[in-house]
């Protein structure tokens, strides 16, 4: 087992990445694992997952457009209400940019996703 384990990080390891690894997991901890990745792949997570992006694309606009990530006032309550106008100002400002006819914003795509496409 240990010979046919070393044979298995020896073709892990080539001259172009010397510093890869193999990552073992326990037999329980993998089939989770690979399970979880095929569950990914279908088309019922894809719909699942597509409420989670929208909702995190609205958190992203609250971040960078409206400064959500710091309150100006001390004070869950203060605070709350200051959620609440921000969460209004996003809904006129899409409002408003879907009566000017604006088309959604394309997909951002990571610096990593680029270079994968390009290659």
């Amino acid at each position: 087992m240990a010979a046919a384990l070393a044979a298995r990080v020896a073709s892990v390891e080539t001259e172009k990445y010397p510093r890869r690894t193999l990552t073992l997991r326990p037999r329980d901890q993998q089939e989770a694992l690979q399970a979880a990745r095929r569950r990914q792949q279908t088309p019922a997570f894809a719909q699942q997952y597509a409420l989670r992006e929208g909702i995190e694309a609205t958190i992203s606009q609250g971040v960078r457009a409206f400064g959500m990530r710091r309150s100006r006032y001390i004070g869950e309550a203060k605070t709350h209400l200051q959620h609440i106008g921000i969460a209004v100002a996003i809904n006129l400002v899409r409002v408003v940019a879907w009566l000017d006819g604006e088309p959604l914003a394309p997909t951002r795509v990571s610096a990593y996703e680029r270079l994968y496409y390009a290659a």
